[in-house]
């Protein structure tokens, strides 16, 4: 290895893809397992894993949720991943920040302060997949 390509293979823009694309996994890991189990299981069997905010919405809203939490686990990889519009991945990140900050309030008014933390890491995880493949490491277009 020659020290060009040492300096590219330890450029902050490579670590900077990396750990965006650790980041962008885990969130499509959380995302995709919550919205799958919204989207397939009964109100009582989301009830007992601890999903408490399904005694008091609407059925339609728990599916909606499960079928946003998907698209953005569609979002956050596919485009990315193939190149093609590459643009909609920082828009599937905005989307699941978007689900927290409206799950964060939920949380607070039932009194379900021991999901908060999880809520925090995962709005501050979408928030910097946002930026950082916005600004710090954008995947160009095919």
């Amino acid at each position: 290895m020659n020290a060009d390509s040492a300096a590219i293979s330890n450029s902050p823009s490579r670590a900077w893809s990396i750990g965006l694309w650790v980041a962008q996994v885990a969130l499509a890991a959380v995302y995709g397992m919550a919205g799958f189990n919204k989207l397939t299981m009964s109100p009582d069997q989301l009830i007992q894993m601890g999903m408490g905010f399904v005694a008091d919405a609407p059925l339609w809203l728990v599916r909606f949720i499960g079928f946003a939490e998907v698209m953005g686990t569609i979002g956050i990889l596919l485009p990315a991943a193939t190149r093609i519009m590459p643009q909609l991945t920082p828009l599937a990140a905005l989307g699941l920040a978007a689900i927290q900050l409206l799950a964060i309030p939920v949380h607070i008014t039932r009194g379900e302060y021991m999901v908060l933390p999880v809520n925090l890491i995962l709005l501050a995880i979408a928030v910097l997949v946002f930026w950082g493949r916005r600004n710090k490491a954008p995947i160009p277009s095919r």
